[in-house]
């Protein structure tokens, strides 16, 4: 992150203070790798709370300049009318994921909304605050198409893709996750939208010790496979997905839907339609969504892959 490289993002960022979006977006994609030296720095605008994260350790000499920097956006006319009250950097390769305050007191909660549903985050305590922004177009399908229908939610964390799904009129949502701290914020984030919780089932178990649970719901119309790329001791993407792809068929109902999910940007698209093909012919490949444009990529294939597969 040299001295050029700071300029450029601080541009960028006074660029997005000066119109930002009236919901949770990312303002900058590093990550992308289409501004040379920042590609390990992101930056999200969660409704007043501008939050940077790096991926990668900086050099001392470089964290100074990049904190000076932020700090000298506070003060920026561009800052104060985006409303902004607090300014976070998070150093996501540490294990601990160590938030800094630079401006603004701590917070453990913070609300936002995404499609004019709200959500929960944490802010300052975990490594991801609850929402992956990536996947909004993911969270818009699943509410366009879930009406009436039974879902199966897979590795479903938060609960985001169980929201878009009752909202939409989903007759009922199964959420599967090992981590029972997030299904509760999952819980949480039903009811800030006032969800009939009656509709909606917390499973907290391992998904390879669990099928006779997930099944017992089915079968379903729409399932949804939103895997990390690993999860010690329970997971790991290369060689457990197909393991999951084997089992839709006893899943679904005849005319049964799948999205599912890779975000691992040294995985492409043909890992899913291949495995798909191998392991559960009768599902055809439909669409691969659209990722929403401030995550561009200079490669497409390494950003996020959810792909539509369709029984029958």
């Amino acid at each position: 992150m040299h001295a050029d490289a700071i300029a450029i993002l601080q541009q960028q960022l006074l660029t997005a203070l000066d119109a930002v979006p009236a919901e949770a977006r990312r303002l900058f994609h590093g990550r992308g790798r289409r501004w040379p030296g920042l590609e390990h720095v992101t930056a999200d605008w969660l409704q007043g709370v501008l939050l940077v994260s790096l991926f990668r350790e900086p050099a001392e000499a470089e964290l100074e300049r990049l904190r000076s920097m932020l700090l000298e956006l506070t003060a920026s006319a561009a800052w104060q009318r985006s409303g902004a009250h607090h300014l976070l950097l998070q150093h996501r390769y540490l294990p601990d994921s160590r938030m800094d305050w630079l401006l603004g007191e701590e917070l453990d909660e913070w609300l936002i909304a995404e499609g004019g549903l709200r959500y929960k985050l944490d802010l300052g305590r975990k490594q991801n605050n609850g929402l992956f922004l990536d996947m909004r177009y993911g969270r818009r399908w699943v509410r366009e198409q879930a009406a009436g229908q039974r879902v199966l939610n897979l590795f479903a964390y938060t609960c985001g893709f169980s929201v878009a799904a009752i909202a939409g009129g989903a007759a009922q949502v199964v959420n599967l996750d090992m981590a029972r701290a997030a299904l509760s914020r999952g819980r949480d984030n039903h009811r800030l939208n006032d969800h009939d919780l009656a509709r909606v089932e917390f499973l907290g178990h391992e998904l390879f010790k669990s099928w006779g649970k997930v099944k017992k719901y089915g079968p379903y119309e729409l399932v949804i496979i939103d895997p990390p790329s690993f999860q010690k001791g329970s997971f790991a993407l290369t060689t457990d997905y197909r393991k999951i792809l084997r089992r839709l068929p006893e899943l679904l109902t005849a005319q049964g839907t799948v999205l599912a999910c890779v975000n691992d940007p040294g995985i492409g698209p043909d890992f899913l339609i291949e495995g798909m093909a191998a392991e559960a012919p009768g599902l055809r490949f439909v669409e691969r969504l659209d990722n929403p444009p401030e995550f561009a990529d200079i490669h497409p294939d390494s950003g996020l892959k959810a792909l539509v597969f369709r029984q029958g």
